[in-house]
Formats: C-alpha cells, structure tokens, sequence
C-alpha cells in the first residue's frame, strides 16, 4: 500500500493536465475582428479569463484611439502646435517605443502617417494618380521628427499645426501583447490572441503541442501554402491583396511610404514573426514599404525576427533562420 499512494498522485496529475481544454470567443474590438483562444478546465474558468482579456483591450483603446475625443492621444492632436500634453506613462513609453522604430526603420514606420492627406482612394474610385504637387502636399505634416517628447514631465509635444499621430500599424499588436501578460499573470498556461490577424502565443496546447499559424496563399486565400509553429511568439501579416489601385501597370498598395507620400509596389504580402505583437505589427508595415530586398536585409540584422515575403509574381522569400513547413 505505501507504494501505491505516490503513483496515484502522479495519476491525478496527468489527468489534470489534460482535463483542460481549448476555448475560444470572437468578438469586435478596436472596430476589428479579435479571437481569444485560452486553456481553461471549465467554460467558467475559461470565460472569466477572457472577460478579463477583453477589459484589458478595451482599456488599451480607449487609452489609444484617435477616434475617441476623450482619449489622450485626441488631447495631443487638438493641442499640436499649440502645446505639449502631459500623459499617462503607458502612452508616453509606447509613442516613445514608436518613435525609436521609426529611427531605426528610417521613417518607413511613422505614428504620424495619420497627419497625412487622404489623398489615395482604394474603393475602385480613383480613375487617375494624384499629381506629384499633391502627393507631396500630402505628407508636409508627416515626420517623427516633430513629435517631441519630455521625459520628465511626461509630456507629448507635435510641432506642426494640424499634425496627428495614430496607432492603426501598431496598436493592436499592443493590445494583444498586453491581453498575453495580463492571462499569463492570470495563470492561464496558453493561448492565443488573434487582433484581427496579428497573433500572439504563449504556452501549448493540452496535448502539448505547439500552436500553429497557416500563413495564406495571397493568389488564393482560401488556401495556405505554410504552417508554420510558433513557440511562444507572435506573428503579424501586412497584405495589399484586397485594396490596391493599378495605374500603367503598376498596382499601388493600401499600404503607403510615409516618406514619400507614393502606395508601397512589388509586395503583396509581408509576415514577421518576433518575441511581441507590437514590434511585429510596426515591422511588417514597414518592410512592406522597405520592398522585398532591403526589407529582407533590414530584418537579417535583428536579432530574434525573422520574415516571409511574396512578391507580385507569387514568389516567396525569407530572411536566413527561417524554416518553412510547406502544407
């Protein structure tokens, strides 16, 4: 008998590690489509856990959206050229963060890209491009140049008149990166956050296996051609091939240089994997912009990050440690 009571212990153990199950909720958040997938015993657990995420999101936009007149980010808007704007510390960090990847993209990621003009439309609207004069005026407000920041007073200060910033290229990557810390913190032992598109990981599934993300066929997108693992990462795709305009055989993306005011061409689609959401989402945006060549080369040099390019012939690229399992 005095060996039996251990081994029914472990026994115990073993079925309460695979008594939990996946479970999943979709919902609109962010004016997008997010899916929280946690491993809970229970649908009580389970709900309670996700309830919690979705409070956390919702905490994140009304603390980022350009949208809502409360929100902080509206207050630095309304007050550019006229004064700075003392913040909380979150946003202070996180347009600090913004900042520091334009630096090191070049300008190619810009929280200031909502300063620009509208001036390209993607609705099937456009019959001519815009002239060179109007694509330049476009953009005479954009440049992270003139976000200035105060460490100590915790203040934002946009130097242009009618300047702007947003989060539309990396808030949500945010908002699923703070969903994750906040479950982990939680106890959940993995899950992931789908912020329309951008996903973030942790832990495994029940059986142990790693979660796994279909990366799609940009030529088809009812099909993937990759399956990829992804071990406690997140992944991010920026794609052009839904909106775009094509002028002298040239297809325009959605997706527009904000240096130069000109829609990104020769990409169709751009993935980046990377240890958060919110590197990812920046990064893909702005290798996309970079072109396939200087993108690839860009992500090379960071350590941690790795890339999946198709160009508008359908041909895949990758950066050097990538490992791709084709379905």
């Amino acid at each position: 008998m005095k060996k039996a009571i251990p081994i029914l212990i472990a026994l115990l153990c073993v079925n309460f590690t695979f008594s939990q199950e996946i479970f999943k909720r979709t919902l609109k958040l962010m004016g997008s489509r997010f899916e929280i997938t946690v491993i809970a015993t229970d649908s009580i657990e389970a709900n309670t856990y996700i309830d919690a995420a979705v409070v956390e999101i919702t905490r994140i936009e009304k603390l980022i959206s350009s949208w809502d007149p409360a929100s902080q980010t509206s207050e630095i808007n309304r007050n550019a050229g006229i004064k700075p704007v003392k913040v909380d510390e979150e946003l202070y960090n996180l347009i600090g963060r913004s900042v520091e990847i334009s630096k090191l993209t070049d300008g190619a990621f810009d929280i200031s890209f909502a300063s620009m003009d509208k001036i390209w439309k993607f609705d099937g609207s456009m019959t001519q491009m815009p002239s060179e004069e109007a694509i330049k005026q476009s953009i005479s407000k954009v440049g992270y140049q003139n976000i200035l920041l105060d460490p100590e007073n915790l203040t934002v200060f946009l130097k242009l008149e009618g300047m702007k910033i947003g989060f539309g290229a990396i808030g949500k990557g945010y908002a699923a990166d703070k969903a994750k810390k906040l479950l982990m913190e939680k106890g959940v032992s993995g899950g992931i956050i789908n912020a329309s598109g951008d996903m973030n990981t942790w832990g495994t599934q029940p059986d142990g296996e790693f979660w796994k993300v279909a990366i799609t066929n940009p030529m088809d997108k009812s099909k993937a051609f990759a399956l990829l693992p992804l071990n406690e990462n997140a992944v991010v795709t920026s794609g052009n091939y839904e909106k775009y305009v094509t002028f002298n055989n040239i297809r325009y993306t959605h997706i527009i240089d904000p240096r130069t005011g000109y829609p990104a061409t020769g990409i169709i689609s751009a993935t980046v994997f990377a240890p958060k959401a919110e590197i990812a989402d920046a990064l893909a945006t702005s290798i996309f912009v970079m072109g396939k060549d200087v993108g690839i080369d860009f992500i090379n040099q960071l350590p941690k990050i790795e890339c999946i390019i198709i160009d508008e012939k359908g041909e895949i690229f990758t950066s050097e440690n990538i490992e791709i399992a084709h379905k």
